[in-house]
């Protein structure tokens, strides 16, 4: 019995040992199957997701609105006809047409405007990208943390079931307390409670998962097996951040402006129509007179104070951009420093196993001469317990900054 328990035993502590060697090896190979797989899905949550719709159709609605501006004001018709006894040289009728007519190049003034306005919103679809991106990738670590939590859980149940085999037969020989087996019962009780609360946030996050790709809730995913955290961090440049579309918004929106600056202008400017009238009288030939409008804006204090609005607008939008880029560069440092700290608590936590497993081993070799303690069976598995979920977190955590990062960078 002694025998196969201990065989047991060394076979689980051997498993936790070469697992730490073992993982850079499958980490490697499943890092590009990872890759791909989060790229699928989230080229399919850019495809479905219904904010990226309705951004595009604003988009598109902007666009249109090019063609509304290529226009010119009603035709206006208008005509009279006298009713009534006939009087000589009388004015018996009268019908007219007048076309008004913008200034010249107001109409493509406006065009420019709604132009610009549509690059504006153009900028709005890879911003609304970028967060769908980020949104995925950390709902997709928080996935596989979850699940590899569970997988902890289930390997420690396992190892305590050991235990308790083990704490069984010291039980038989006078070698421990019944108490030991009820320690490592409840210790199991534990685990599994902390299993099953994990399947229920596995469900909700699968859930909302989903939800971001526009597909059914209960829809299954695919998680890599393992990810590997890069023996380098990138560079991070910071003045690249000026290439941000939040920040290039604020440089379309300027040229919007401008855009109203001009059209402003041609708007101030004299308006002139052409036209047709016709008369018809009673004794007297009909006549057919061409005729000529204009509009001059005499009181234009309307289109002083809209240009100095826009002047002020310019001011404004420089002001935002720079509180912006300053938001920008706090976010993406902050990503950067929990990106590395998370670094670091990953490799505290794999120093922190080895010693672990160390221990464990000890503990082993104190069985076999029948002097092992289960309350330090139990203190040292719990650490251990500790120890490797706090490297999953500390991989979530790195990858979930990451997903930042790329959302500031640009980089997938």
């Amino acid at each position: 019995m002694n025998l196969n328990l201990n065989t047991t035993i060394r076979l689980r502590f051997q498993q936790f040992r070469v697992g730490g060697l073992c993982l850079v090896t499958l980490l490697f190979f499943g890092w590009s199957s990872q890759g791909q797989q989060l790229e699928t899905y989230v080229e399919e949550a850019i495809i479905n997701n219904p904010n990226i719709q309705a951004v595009e159709k604003q988009y598109a609605i902007s666009t249109e609105k090019i063609s509304e501006t290529n226009t010119l004001p009603n035709t206006e018709f208008s005509g009279g006809y006298m009713i009534g006894s006939e009087m000589p040289m009388m004015q018996q009728g009268q019908f007219s047409v007048m076309q008004m007519l913008p200034w010249f190049g107001t109409v493509s003034a406006r065009g420019d405007y709604a132009a610009a306005m549509a690059d504006a919103d153009f900028l709005e679809i890879e911003i609304a990208k970028r967060k769908i991106a980020m949104v995925l990738s950390q709902s997709y670590y928080r996935l596989y943390k979850i699940e590899k939590k569970q997988e902890v859980l289930d390997s420690n149940i396992k190892l305590l079931q050991v235990y308790e085999r083990m704490a069984l037969t010291s039980v038989e020989v006078g070698q421990a307390s019944a108490v030991s087996v009820l320690r490592l019962q409840m210790r199991q009780n534990e685990l599994m409670e902390r299993k099953l609360v994990l399947e229920q946030d596995y469900a909700a996050e699968l859930t909302a998962f989903n939800k971001i790709m526009n597909r059914d809730e209960i829809a299954q995913i695919s998680i890599v097996d393992s990810l590997i955290m890069p023996e380098k961090d990138s560079d991070i440049d910071f003045a690249s951040l000026s290439l941000h579309p939040e920040l290039r918004k604020f440089e379309e929106l300027n040229k919007v402006v401008s855009q109203a600056d001009a059209l402003n202008k041609k708007e101030s400017a004299p308006g002139f129509g052409v036209g047709m009238e016709y008369m018809l009288y009673n004794e007297a030939p009909n006549m057919l007179m061409p005729m000529v409008t204009l509009s001059i804006p005499i009181f234009n204090k309307k289109y002083k104070s809209i240009a100095k609005q826009n002047n002020l607008k310019h001011e404004e939008l420089d002001i935002q951009k720079q509180g912006s880029q300053n938001s920008l560069i706090a976010q993406l440092q902050t990503a950067v420093r929990n990106r590395n700290a998370a670094r670091i608590s990953f490799e505290t936590q794999e120093k922190n196993l080895i010693q672990a497993q160390n221990a464990n081993e000890i503990l082993l070799k104190n069985y076999e001469t029948g002097t092992i303690d289960f309350r330090e069976v139990l203190d040292v598995q719990e650490l251990q317990l500790n120890f490797q979920i706090n490297r999953i977190e500390a991989i979530g955590a790195y990858f979930n900054q990451v997903s930042i990062i790329n959302y500031f960078m640009g980089t997938n």
